[in-house]
């Protein structure tokens, strides 16, 4: 949404709030964590800056640079941070943005008419979380400069006469602060291919100067995509099969909102929608989702109607429809207001207005001007709308078989005794004998067992009917309680932890991506709320004495040569009396499951969390899809990473 005249962005444009003091003290308050997470959310807050310039006209590239030292640079061709004394503080206003929280550009509404990331807090954040910054500016002719030690600012210099533009700031995050200090380049690869993907035609390139491959070549990539979004979704069904040609795509602007929309159907059997606003990732929807949603229900039940391809009083839910769709949303607001337990649900009632309007008119001609493929849509959602039915009729009968029976959950749940969902787990265990181990091990206070049954079905090729005509996927849904899809209910989620607990070894592995595959496909707010975890379980037992009273555990190689070497280090005469190699979990007696894998004081869970929903999809339909060549190119890329060796 471009601003009707360019305003003029100088210190006089950046609107003060308050001061910095609580930033170190609180770093979770400003970027959710002190963890990898947090130190990642450094670089979003300076490329959305760069990337506000891009929205508001005013720059088409920016440069992102991992410094060998640790460091982090970006630069764009934008207006440059303003260097004028600010009325109020008599301060340069890089200065000022620097080190003021809440001074940014953003908040009186003129020099930018819509903005992302934090509202302006970020360049203060990244400079008060920071061992050092320095930001150069090209402005007017003039090349400056400004160092901050320490957040403290050292005195603006003028550098000489410049014929560029734009604004260059290098960081080095605080050890002091952050767990770790090591940017991963994979996670800035995807949020910034996000974010050319959302802003059509800019150019960003990404260099890690850290490390050279075989060939003494750096990592780097350059995005720009001029066709945007619908590029975007050309990327989601690069793995699946397209059922029509070309991606649908219209934009449209009103007073305040401008919206985009590409889509395109896939023979998959999975939805791919994902919204945003202000090319923020809003996980949990909102108002531009519901109103994509409703106008597209309504208007393919109309024309199915109309064209009598629905037959009779043939009626297709909203899930029917949006079977295999691929589409992104993207609005742009000049005031967004977000909600929900991330703050990534956009909550403007105007939006669900104007983006059902726009959807109405786009998509009615849309699917007047190309027949054939509204056809083949409609038929694919015809197709799935039987299917739900044949599973609602399997799910009825299941349910009145289970009331007949003694209790409605599986058989082969061991429930725990608390009904408070906050401090209840359930394991979900492959095999008998693993279970028996688990059952017995358990504290049953609030500790449950679900038992499954060897690899559970791949629902990645598989429609909703035969998906819940499995029995392990019929007990797994069912103790959990929540429903699937439109019926999830996040309220009725019995267990506030989901614990995968597989073998530690290629098999295991597999199943525990069947699982994930599952709960990413039908109940994805329970991996979006932080809810599922991979159970940890040992590789080796190693005994030091017969007896085995001094017994050490090891979950790797790794870590089994490093136990003994540490052993030898302090007794040189030191040997391993046996080590043990767990085959599975079923080998374990239960004591030992409870003391390696079970017990919160000792245990090791890994949280599965989802930063980038996009990404989980295209991972997905790779490693369980039907694109056997897309699967094999990706175990060839990442062989020599460690996280997907066993995937």
């Amino acid at each position: 949404m471009a601003a009707e005249e360019k305003q003029e962005y100088n210190s006089d444009s950046l609107t003060v709030l308050e001061g910095l003091e609580a930033v170190r003290k609180r770093p979770g308050m400003y970027i959710g964590s002190t963890g990898e997470r947090g130190l990642h959310h450094l670089v979003w807050e300076i490329v959305d800056n760069a990337v506000d310039e891009a929205l508001a006209g005013y720059c088409d590239t920016i440069d992102v640079t991992l410094l060998a030292d640790g460091g982090v640079r970006v630069a764009d061709n934008g207006r440059g941070i303003p260097v004028d004394i600010h009325p109020k503080l008599k301060k340069p206003g890089v200065e000022v943005a620097y080190t003021v929280l809440h001074a940014g550009g953003k908040f009186d509404g003129k020099a930018y008419a819509v903005s992302g990331g934090l509202h302006g807090v970020g360049a203060a954040v990244v400079n008060a979380l920071s061992t050092k910054v320095t930001v150069e500016i090209h402005k007017a002719g003039t090349h400056w400069r400004q160092h901050f030690d320490a957040s403290k600012p050292t005195p603006i210099e003028q550098l000489g006469a410049t014929d560029g533009k734009g604004t260059t700031v290098s960081f080095w995050p605080d050890p002091a602060i952050f767990e770790t200090v090591e940017f991963d380049f994979q996670t800035i690869y995807r949020r910034l291919q996000e974010m050319a993907f959302l802003n059509k035609g800019l150019t960003i390139h990404i260099l890690d100067e850290r490390q050279a491959d075989e060939e003494g070549k750096k990592r780097e990539v350059t995005f720009c995509y001029k066709e945007g979004i619908a590029d975007f979704v050309r990327h989601l069904n690069a793995t699946k099969t397209p059922i029509h040609k070309s991606v649908i795509q219209f934009d449209a602007e009103g007073d305040g909102i401008a919206v985009e929309i590409a889509m395109q159907w896939n023979e998959s059997y999975g939805e791919s929608v994902y919204t945003f606003a202000n090319t923020i990732n809003t996980h949990e929807g909102g108002t531009h989702e519901e109103g994509f949603r409703a106008a597209l229900t309504t208007l393919i039940n109309k024309y199915g109607a109309e064209k009598k391809i629905l037959k009779g009083d043939e009626k297709l839910s909203g899930e029917d429809i949006r079977e295999g769709l691929a589409a992104i949303i993207s609005v742009k607001l000049a005031n967004p207001q977000f909600e929900g337990q991330t703050k990534t649900k956009l909550g403007n009632t105007e939006a669900k207005s104007f983006v059902q309007k726009i959807c109405n008119e786009w998509l009615v001609d849309w699917l007047d001007r190309n027949p054939a493929e509204a056809r083949t849509i409609i038929t694919k959602a015809s197709q799935a709308a039987r299917a739900r039915i044949a599973a609602a009729q399997a799910r009825k009968l299941a349910r009145r078989k289970s009331l007949l029976e003694s209790g409605s959950m599986p058989g082969k749940l061991a429930d725990c005794q608390s009904t408070d969902p906050r401090v209840s787990e359930v394991f979900i265990v492959e095999g008998d004998s693993a279970g028996g181990s688990a059952k017995q091990g358990r504290d049953p206070r609030v500790q449950a067992i679900l038992p499954i049954r060897g690899k559970i079905l791949n629902v990645e090729k598989a429609r909703i009917d035969r998906v819940l005509k499995n029995n392990e996927v019929q007990a797994l849904i069912t103790a959990l309680g929540t429903g699937i899809h439109d019926d999830f209910d996040i309220e009725k989620l019995r267990y506030h932890k989901i614990v995968l607990m597989a073998d530690a070894d290629v098999d295991g592995q597999h199943i525990q991506t069947l699982l994930l595959t599952l709960l990413f496909r039908f109940m994805r707010p329970l991996v979006e709320l932080g809810h599922v975890y991979l159970a940890s379980p040992p590789l080796y037992k190693i005994k030091w004495n017969r007896k085995g009273d001094d017994a050490q555990y090891a979950y790797s190689d790794r870590e089994r040569d490093g136990l003994i070497r540490l052993r030898q280090e302090k007794k040189p005469n030191a040997k391993p009396d046996d080590i043990q190699r767990f085959k599975g979990l079923g080998e374990m007696n239960y004591p030992e499951l409870w003391e390696t894998t079970m017990n919160p004081a000792t245990r090791t869970l890994r949280q599965v969390s989802l930063d980038d929903a996009a990404t989980a999809d295209e991972l997905f339909s790779v490693l369980m899809g039907e694109d056997v060549e897309a699967r094999r190119s990706f175990i060839q890329r990442n062989a020599k990473d460690v996280r997907f060796l066993d995937i």
